[in-house]
């Protein structure tokens, strides 16, 4: 039985990685290009929350302000969608989401961490926290407040060697190499949506409609700054060594049963047999590129790189929608979480070059 509290122990980082690399890769690529195929991309559920009551006392006046008016904002925005058919707030929410849908799931998902909930950063605090806890004489502090990385061991098994401190574990690696490449992304995007505000001051002047781009230009300037405050945070963690990977068995299982056009583990270690069958596919069609009809030339030329690349998309996807119902099951997520990792899906897919079918 563990020493921990409940709301400690519920701390946790699920990384569900949706695509494999460029194998080979490609040298010629910046390592922290923020859409680096060389990189594996993958979706990360945080769990950082220690509970309601902690630190609530602790929060300043500004925060709590802060917290009150993006639930307001919130619950403003689920007005809109319960708006009558043909009202402007219902074409303004439906065109709202079509535009969240766009925005990266990575900055989606950084944004919804509050680092005010989770564990404080400073060693001080660590050591406080920890001997508020009773625990045993073999638990440091470090372990006693550590936030498990849960992750599928198979998969980032099956990656080739990074080159780049190889001492830490892939999943340690992969969650900073991203955040050190999303942490000036967002700084950028903070300050430019902060300058573009004040331009959308003459759509003030439009009767009984609000001042909407000026309002979409504080909502997209505070989704950058929370998503750069949470990379920091996060960098902050690991640093401290508070992150820890920790490997799913059931987690494994379930990639094994849902990885698209795979049907056993096996084939999940041989990422460079798919665009071998794909190559030979393609080079039984070569003889009719030279059998003298050059109006079919054109047809299969343009038709068959499609082709391809959907194939290569579909050996590339690592997950698909019909496993995101297991996976809330498995970790005993709340419904809620479906819609980001839906997003996260559809993203990687149009990323990759493949249809967004659902």
């Amino acid at each position: 039985m563990s020493a921990l509290p409940k709301a400690m122990r519920t701390m946790r980082i699920i990384a569900l990685p949706l695509s494999r690399p460029n194998i080979p890769p490609d040298h010629g690529l910046k390592p922290h290009a923020i859409f680096n195929p060389n990189r594996m991309l993958i979706f990360y559920h945080f769990d950082l929350s220690q509970g309601n009551s902690v630190k609530t006392q602790d929060q300043s006046s500004i925060k709590r302000a802060v917290k009150w008016a993006s639930i307001k904002a919130a619950d403003l925005w689920a007005g809109f969608g319960k708006a009558p058919e043909g009202s402007w707030k219902l074409q303004t929410y439906e065109f709202g989401e079509r535009i969240i849908d766009r925005i990266d799931f990575e900055e989606l998902a950084l944004k919804g961490v509050d680092p005010s909930l989770g564990p404080s950063i400073t060693d001080a605090d660590v050591t406080h926290k920890a001997n508020e806890v009773n625990l045993s004489e073999k638990q440091s502090p470090t372990e006693a407040l550590r936030i498990p990385l849960i992750y599928p061991p198979s998969i980032y098994a099956s990656l080739p060697p990074t080159g780049v401190n190889e001492v830490s574990h892939p999943s340690i690696v992969h969650l900073r190499t991203l955040l050190t490449s999303r942490e000036p992304r967002h700084r950028r995007g903070f300050w430019m949506w902060m300058a573009i505000a004040p331009l959308t001051a003459p759509f003030m002047i439009v009767p009984v409609i609000p001042n909407l781009p000026f309002f979409f230009c504080v909502w997209r300037s505070w989704s950058h700054y929370r998503a750069y405050r949470t990379s920091q945070y996060l960098s902050s963690l690991l640093d401290q060594g508070l992150i820890t990977p920790e490997p799913s068995a059931a987690l494994d299982q379930l990639y094994t049963s849902y990885v698209p056009s795979l049907s056993n583990i096996e084939s999940l270690r041989s990422p460079t047999a798919p665009p071998l069958r794909s190559a030979a596919s393609l080079q039984a069609n070569t003889p009719n590129m030279n059998d003298g009809h050059p109006s079919h030339d054109p047809t299969a030329s343009s038709s068959q790189p499609d082709a391809s690349n959907v194939h290569k998309t579909s050996q590339r996807l690592l997950l698909t929608r019909k496993a995101i119902p297991q996976i809330l099951q498995l970790f005993g997520l709340p419904q809620s979480s479906a819609a980001d990792m839906y997003r996260a899906v559809e993203q990687v897919r149009g990323r990759l070059g493949g249809t967004s079918g659902r």
